[in-house]
């Protein structure tokens, strides 16, 4: 008798769609691993809306940024009839099952949060929402409701997937046992990517200077003027070592990334040329990297229709195993079932 396969080990992750466009920073370090993770595991990816309004928004802006990080995910080639994607604000168990949470989860444990004393230092916390007070427990309740074996995580998230565990090891003590303790998925290691312009930190949206970052859906002529503007050092030897050539080892680490070469073999071929055949070689890289992500991009962009019908089905197919898992933590908590004839 034949047997079926083994069910692919499930994997979660969101991204919030606070920017315009993707940068290097975040494409080579989380977006383009989502890809291959699909190729072993059972992934759900989400647009993490909701996260994205503990701050001020501009809601028209939100929508329009919601639709761009959809249709990059894409882009980037995740395959829409494997990986189960959609749109965190679409599926009413992500809200539901983080209210139950927020009632096991202690006021100390969520002030304890390291990311929340960051952000709301920034606004003043007299100034900072209860929503951003609360977001690592809806994020809780993000991964709980799928029951994923792995949660990609990187060393500003680990903080809050422990509390994801604490969370569902008490609601299975004190109720049934009912959620998976999602385990940490290590993302094996990525290039860290430092600002063009400042190379002793790392690129980022929310600290580099337009002239540090390279953004995916930038034009290509644009980002290879960056690169070519990126700062170095004085003694134009090629050469990766970053405790003293910072900006050199920046660009071989993107040239490595984007080639799959390895900096040392990259760097050997520039033995005896300058800088300017560096940048120059990567504006071309560049430039025949980000073109055809860009051009895909756009097209989807252009027919809302189908993508939105791409983010209505997989909402359908998230909701499916979402409701399954809160309709089991409403009857086990104690609420009443409304009666088949109950009209809300």
């Amino acid at each position: 008798m034949p047997t079926s396969p083994p069910a692919r080990p499930r994997v979660l992750s969101g991204i919030q769609p606070t920017a315009d466009s993707f940068h290097f920073g975040n494409y080579l370090g989380a977006v383009r691993q989502y890809v291959s993770l699909q190729e072993t595991h059972d992934a759900f990816i989400f647009v993490a809306d909701l996260h994205a309004i503990t701050m001020q928004h501009d809601p028209k802006l939100l929508a329009e940024r919601t639709r761009i990080s959809a249709a990059q995910l894409i882009a980037a080639g995740l395959d829409p009839a494997r990986t189960t994607l959609f749109v965190q604000s679409h599926v009413l168990a992500h809200t539901q099952l983080a209210w139950v949470l927020q009632c096991l989860a202690g006021f100390g444990e969520a002030r304890r949060m390291t990311q929340f004393k960051d952000k709301s230092a920034k606004e003043g916390e007299g100034a900072a929402s209860v929503g951003l007070f609360t977001y690592p427990i809806l994020q809780a309740a993000d991964i709980l409701l799928y029951r994923p074996q792995y949660v990609p995580v990187g060393e500003d998230q680990r903080q809050h997937l422990e509390l994801t565990r604490d969370l569902a090891q008490r609601f299975n003590h004190r109720y049934a046992k009912t959620f998976r303790l999602p385990e940490p998925y290590i993302l094996k290691e990525t290039a860290k990517i430092a600002d063009l312009a400042d190379p002793t930190r790392k690129m980022s949206k929310s600290s580099s200077s337009p002239a540090g970052i390279i953004e995916m859906l930038d034009e290509p002529a644009r980002s290879a003027k960056k690169v070519r503007s990126a700062v170095t050092d004085s003694d134009a030897v090629v050469a990766y070592d970053p405790e003293t050539k910072p900006g050199v080892s920046n660009l071989l680490t993107i040239f490595a990334a984007l080639t799959g070469r390895g900096v040392e073999e990259i760097a050997a071929s520039f033995e005896g040329r300058g800088y300017g055949d560096l940048k120059g070689e990567l504006a071309e890289v560049v430039v025949e990297f980000v073109t055809p992500f860009r051009d895909r991009t756009l097209e989807l962009l252009e027919d809302r229709t189908a993508l939105d019908a791409i983010l209505r089905d997989g909402a359908e197919r998230a909701a499916a195993v979402a409701d399954t898992t809160l309709a089991q933590v409403y009857e086990r908590v104690g609420f009443l079932s409304p009666s088949p004839t109950f009209d809300a």
